[in-house]
């Protein structure tokens, strides 16, 4: 898919993922350790949780995430499914989206990026690409920790709300730029403080 910006560009976002993927590791090293003490007595379980999504290229890879939920993940569901077993804590964490942090590693790993489109678990993945018209191009970048569809849209629910996301990540890809990178993180900022789309 032909996209608005310049190779330049995707090399100097990625060394930007590098540089503050590598600047924040000490950050998730000391919130693993705190949220692990507190897992002790509001969420008691392993503290990370690991689930496969859908990549650049359609390629699978593991996400990595705080684990904010009670019992057995292993089906797929979507993130306004799981209310019930999602713990106080594990509320908490997500609000505030802390949950997300431990993904720098996949972007250390360059699976992911800070800003890019959501990584879709492979069974909706598998859905939407039967169901809605070019949803395979939104693989055609590197996923993102944040992106322009979660900040304007909040969580999918379905197919409807999937392809109206599509749209939004579309759009990323072809107007992708310091600016729309910028946009996002200010959007992305807003999200965290107001807790928008927060399950």
């Amino acid at each position: 898919m032909a996209d608005g910006a310049s190779p330049l560009f995707w090399r100097i976002k990625r060394l930007w993922d590098i540089g503050l993927s590598i600047i924040l590791l000490p950050v998730l090293l000391v919130v693993s350790g705190v949220v692990a003490l507190a897992n002790l007595r509001y969420n008691p379980g392993p503290l990370f949780y690991t689930q496969l999504r859908i990549g650049q290229g359609s390629v699978p890879f593991a996400i990595y995430k705080l684990r904010t939920m009670t019992g057995d993940a292993s089906s797929p569901r979507f993130a306004t499914e799981e209310g019930q077993r999602i713990t106080p804590f594990g509320q908490f964490l997500r609000g505030k989206r802390i949950d997300e942090l431990p993904q720098i590693i996949n972007i250390l790993k360059g699976e992911m990026s800070f800003i890019g489109p959501r990584p879709e678990q492979p069974a909706f993945a598998k859905q939407y690409s039967e169901r809605i018209e070019n949803y395979d191009l939104r693989h055609s970048v590197r996923p993102g920790l944040s992106g322009l569809a979660q900040v304007e849209l909040g969580y999918t629910a379905s197919d409807i709300s999937a392809a109206r996301k599509l749209k939004y990540d579309l759009s990323y890809i072809r107007n992708s730029g310091f600016g729309m990178e910028a946009y996002i993180v200010r959007r992305t900022i807003v999200t965290i403080i107001t807790e928008f789309g927060a399950v």
